[in-house]
């Protein structure tokens, strides 16, 4: 077993790798959902999932049925997306807290901008609302939008993308550092840099008009800061989740040449991009104070994988052995859970008796109302077919 020691905050931080493998088998759920970036779940009592295809539908799975007609299409609205591979296109979804009494729901996607600057100006990120009629109805229509937040994207990679709610209500936004290699926009690249909305986790009460700053966002009182900002120093944070029980809010940040990384997310934290990569120093400004940087709770190089994909903390019945353990994965196909013991982080191998043949490319992680996790693939190979894969033992 090999460990893995941090210590540039201050604070001794130890990871366990290549424990013993747990094993599940995957129960396949759709194969007709091309390119299936996110999963969202209105917490009605429905049991439905909702399926984002990233060229811009959004389809419904019910009765572990997949429906035939999608809930909503906002294609028209979007950049014409790459279904092979594009960072940009349909990317995140979250239903309002209250969705069952008001039937509103958002989306994050890439949208068109009039006059594209090479470099400086690629497309913008939208967060949008939406409504349907009744909170019960399967079909919404893209002419109820009304546009929450936008930002432009200097680059058409690192768009981060997804958005939930937290228990307090308010909807937790994860952007990028807007691409291009190594966060070369600005001074000290947009992950560091307060004055933008990029390379952030962002925090916003959407009961507004179009939405509210909260009064206790770390940095209100932060003259030229962006007050929807809650934290920052990410890269391309790719998929954020809370977890069920304890309410933490896990993120998987992609990293650079070299590392990914696993971080757990607090108020007003500096998560180190540009100036740290993973544990590892990347561009160290002349004085920079690295203690007050937080590093993350686990990563790996690229003898591992590629691209995270970060996921969720099992609460689910159907698999107890995994109960408390965060499940994430990479876009190469490994996936892993880490346990928590004390200050010591563990990793284990989380292996598929049942792997579908063929290269699995992984997207993405969903988790049900009922804490059941999934996996949202493109097997390679196939035309790029995309699956949905329900955890089963």
């Amino acid at each position: 077993m090999k460990l893995v020691t941090s210590f540039f905050s201050g604070v001794l931080t130890i990871c366990a790798l290549n424990a013993s493998a747990q094993e599940v088998k995957l129960q396949l759920v759709t194969d007709q959902v091309q390119s299936p970036v996110c999963m969202a779940v209105p917490g009605d009592g429905s049991n439905r999932q909702f399926v984002l295809q990233k060229e811009g539908r959004v389809w419904i799975i019910q009765h572990g049925k997949l429906l035939s007609e999608p809930f909503i299409d906002v294609s028209a609205d979007m950049v014409k997306v790459n279904p092979a591979y594009d960072e940009r296109g349909l990317l995140g979804m979250a239903f309002h807290p209250r969705f069952k009494h008001n039937g509103k729901f958002y989306l994050y996607f890439s949208a068109p901008v009039a006059n594209p600057v090479k470099g400086k100006v690629n497309h913008k990120s939208v967060v949008a609302e939406y409504q349907v009629t009744k909170s019960s109805g399967n079909i919404a229509s893209a002419s109820t939008k009304r546009v929450i937040l936008e930002f432009d994207q200097p680059e058409s990679n690192h768009n981060g993308g997804d958005i939930i709610f937290g228990r307090d209500g308010m909807l937790y936004i994860a952007s990028g550092d807007g691409g291009g290699g190594g966060d070369r926009h600005g001074t000290i690249g947009n992950g560091q840099d307060l004055t933008n909305l990029l390379g952030k986790i962002l925090r916003i009460d959407v009961d507004g008009s179009p939405y509210r700053i909260p009064a206790d966002n770390p940095f209100v009182k932060t003259a030229g800061a962006r007050g929807e900002i809650w934290a920052y120093g990410l890269r391309n944070p790719w998929r954020i989740s809370f977890d069920k029980t304890t309410g933490r809010l896990f993120a998987g940040d992609v990293g650079q040449n070299k590392y990914e990384e696993v971080d757990i997310v607090t108020k007003g934290g500096n998560y180190g991009w540009r100036i740290m990569e993973g544990y590892h120093e990347f561009n160290v400004p002349e004085g920079a104070d690295k203690s007050k940087l937080i590093e993350p709770i686990h990563e790996y190089d690229h003898s591992d994988g590629i691209s995270i994909a970060g996921g969720y903390v099992y609460r689910g019945k159907a698999l107890p052995a995994l109960t408390g353990k965060y499940i994430f994965g990479d876009y190469n196909g490994k996936t892993w859970t880490l346990t928590q013991q004390g200050q010591k982080w563990t990793r284990q191998d989380l292996q598929f008796a049942n792997k579908p043949a063929g290269n699995l490319q992984l997207l993405s992680f969903g988790q049900d109302e009922a804490g059941e996790v999934y996996l949202l693939v493109t097997i390679a190979g196939t035309s790029n077919k995309g699956g949905v894969y329900k955890l089963v033992k």
